[in-house]
């Protein structure tokens, strides 16, 4: 039987998680100055950022389960 749509999202979430911890985890200074330059961002850049972020998913979800 396969795997219902809560399961995957559980999975996508548990995985972005892994994925976001790598940096801290392996490079906590890099994190730490990447950090800082975020948030000198303007409020513009962050959304344009997160934009471009919710598209690329959406194309990638559409490319592999499309």
């Amino acid at each position: 039987m396969g795997a219902s749509a809560w399961d995957l999202l559980l999975a996508a979430a548990a995985l972005m998680l892994v994925l976001e911890g790598l940096l801290p985890f392996f490079s906590p200074a890099s994190w730490r100055r990447l950090f800082e330059q975020a948030t000198r961002l303007s409020d513009g850049q962050i959304r344009f950022l997160g934009l471009s972020s919710m598209l690329l998913g959406v194309v990638l979800m559409l490319v592999f389960w499309g």
